[in-house]
């Protein structure tokens, strides 16, 4: 069985999305990231980065045991051993689903964690910091809207690239977004989360997550974005 190691990111959510559409069986074990959990040796054998999630498949390509880090490189693996499902195997049509998962890994989710982080998280506000990454997460917001006025899904038919895309919007309101002003990202956003593996996929260490509105402090904030982040390993 396939072990996922996972906290409630949407990077996490990412992989546990298309666990649940793949239906394949899987372990989730925690990775508590607020507790440093990410810097431990075992789990820097499978994450380098250390980075969530990892994935370990005892039953990997030509029969032995797999292990893979970024999210982006396991929902390729995982499409491909359940048979090209979520990702099509003609080459056109993969390559349309590889680069919008590749615009979400490179742009969405870096551009829209730093407007999160300095609207919500960062120790000072900083105007510049806070206006430079509101406003590339709008234009990033922008770019969608308009793929999505031209197709149902960002690949055309539902994919990967919408199963990788889709966690990072649900924070749209710290982020500084709303979906209300792009009525093509509303419409694909409402059809997403309708999906039963979608929620299932959320759901996943629900118990675990902190809604409140309070920022990390000590060593929890050291773990996330302070020296213990920052350190080498």
């Amino acid at each position: 069985m396939i072990d996922l190691y996972f906290w409630s990111t949407p990077n996490g959510y990412k992989v546990s999305i298309l666990l649940e559409e793949l239906g394949l069986p899987y372990n989730v074990i925690p990775v508590h990231i607020g507790k440093g959990d990410q810097f431990k040796p075992e789990f820097l054998k499978l994450s380098p980065n250390n980075k969530i999630p990892a994935l370990f498949d005892p039953d990997g390509p030509d029969g032995r045991p797999i292990a893979l880090f970024e999210s982006g490189a396991i929902m390729i693996y995982l499409a491909e051993k359940s048979g090209w499902k979520f990702m099509p195997q003609k080459t056109r049509a993969r390559y349309d689903v590889i680069q919008w998962l590749m615009f979400q890994m490179g742009g969405v989710g870096p551009m829209l964690g730093q407007a999160h982080h300095f609207r919500k998280y960062a120790p000072e506000q900083i105007q510049y910091a806070v206006d430079r990454y509101t406003n590339e997460a709008r234009r990033l917001y922008g770019v969608i809207d308009r793929r999505l006025g031209e197709a149902e899904f960002l690949a055309g038919e539902y994919s990967i690239a919408d199963m990788a895309t889709y966690p990072w919007l649900r924070a749209h309101k710290w982020q500084g977004q709303d979906i209300a002003e792009f009525p093509n990202i509303q419409r694909w956003y409402d059809t997403v989360r309708a999906r039963p593996a979608v929620q299932r996929g959320i759901a996943v260490l629900q118990e675990k997550v902190d809604k409140s509105a309070a920022k990390p402090t000590g060593e929890r904030w050291d773990n996330l974005f302070g020296t213990t982040q920052f350190q080498p390993r």
